[in-house]
């Protein structure tokens, strides 16, 4: 468990049952206080401010802000001022993001959501020497770098996860027909799952069906491409959206006479999204590395302070952001008492396992996380509609 201030530890043990937390978050890994003062240091959060991905943007920002909330806005005994910078909506704007920041002397940088950012901002980073502690799902293609570290998951990833579960599931003779975004992210995880489900079974209706990767797309942004997906009587779609496209993608979909099963990376009903598809999510089945549910003490403590003080359940983009935030806090207590970011960067890769509320994982070579994946459906919990943990897919990374 991450440091934090012995009265807040106190405080969750009593609200929760947990016996030792206080044990286990009174003391850093090094044997110092969990009240030692180091300088001051600030820290670069990156992230869209408006458009189809704010609201995963925001949910970025509030899982880090969680784990500083929680540990007296300090991270590795140092006070943090945390800047953040509109990561717009492609490579130009997200780079004069990480520009802005660099000039801010920012020790390190987070966030992140467009993969198409994160590309495009790659070797701004690697020249600064800066480590960046990606926060949301990056691409396959984003490879041999030394400062860019992930604590979601690479998309293709996602796809592998489903292709597994779908090879097992889907009876013989059955159609699957898929239809993803004409995106780097829809390339990665469709090509993970046709490596897990197998290229050339007969049971995947054809070639995918590639469409808009609008972030905010028109109302009859994909009647088409689903006109064309329908046309094949499939037994399942499968699919891949994000935030505003995904709400309206399945909004289409029922529209258009579709009531059968749909299977999708856990993006597509995470959040907002789940909340504006209303009764058209119900029983959508998606595969993530996070499931509000999971019933560790990290996630324990995690989801009811989320709950408490933002009253909504906790994403995995929260999760996530907040993993950057813990893993950051143990590498600024690795690198001493006046960390440079290229000590706190060796110290990252210096890190074991990390008790997170998404389960125990670890940094592997890549830089992204070796974690276990979930299978989760939409069900109604009362009056509110849910992502509930069904089982555990793979471990992955």
């Amino acid at each position: 468990m991450p440091q934090m201030n012995r009265r807040r530890a106190l405080q969750l043990m009593a609200a929760l049952g947990t016996t030792g937390l206080v044990a286990a978050c009174g003391n850093d890994p090094d044997g110092g206080e969990s009240g030692s003062t180091g300088k001051p240091i600030k820290i670069g959060l990156i992230a869209p401010k408006a458009g189809g991905l704010k609201a995963i943007g925001d949910e970025i920002v509030n899982g880090f802000q969680l784990f500083l909330d929680l540990n007296e806005q300090r991270l590795g005994g140092h006070p943090v001022t945390l800047i953040t910078a509109d990561e717009g909506d492609d490579a130009r704007s997200g780079k004069a993001a990480v520009d802005e920041l660099l000039h801010q002397g920012v020790l390190a940088l987070t966030g992140v959501v467009n993969s198409a950012v994160m590309l495009g901002i790659r070797d701004t980073v690697e020249k600064a020497r800066v480590p960046l502690i990606g926060s949301n799902a990056s691409p396959s293609t984003l490879q041999s770098v030394v400062y860019i570290w992930r604590t979601s998951y690479v998309l293709d990833e996602a796809g592998r996860a489903l292709g597994g579960y779908l090879k097992s599931r889907l009876r013989p003779g059955s159609r699957l027909a898929i239809i993803m975004p004409d995106s780097v992210s829809g390339e990665d995880v469709e090509r993970g799952f046709r490596e897990e489900f197998g290229s050339t079974d007969p049971r995947i209706a054809g070639r995918a069906i590639w469409t808009t990767a609008a972030a905010n797309p028109s109302k009859n942004a994909y009647t088409q491409d689903i006109g064309k997906a329908l046309d094949e009587n499939p037994d399942a779609i499968l699919c891949f959206f994000t935030g505003e496209a995904g709400v309206e993608f399945i909004k289409q979909l029922r529209q258009a006479g579709y009531k059968g099963p749909v299977y999708a990376p856990g993006f597509l009903t995470e959040g907002t999204a789940l909340e504006n598809m209303k009764n058209d999510a119900l029983n959508i089945q998606t595969a993530l590395n996070y499931s509000a549910d999971l019933s560790n003490t990290a996630n324990r403590v995690f989801a009811s302070e989320y709950r408490k003080k933002l009253h909504v359940s906790p994403t995995t983009y929260a999760m996530a952001s907040y993993d950057a935030a813990q893993v950051l806090h143990q590498a600024i207590q690795l690198a001493g008492a006046n960390p440079s970011s290229q000590e706190v960067n060796l110290a990252l890769g210096k890190l074991g396992q990390i008790d997170s509320p998404r389960g125990i994982w670890q940094f592997n070579q890549p830089r992204t996380p070796q974690q276990k994946w979930y299978l989760r459906q939409v069900q109604r919990d009362g009056q509110v509609l849910s992502n509930v943990l069904i089982s555990e897919l793979a471990t992955l990374g």
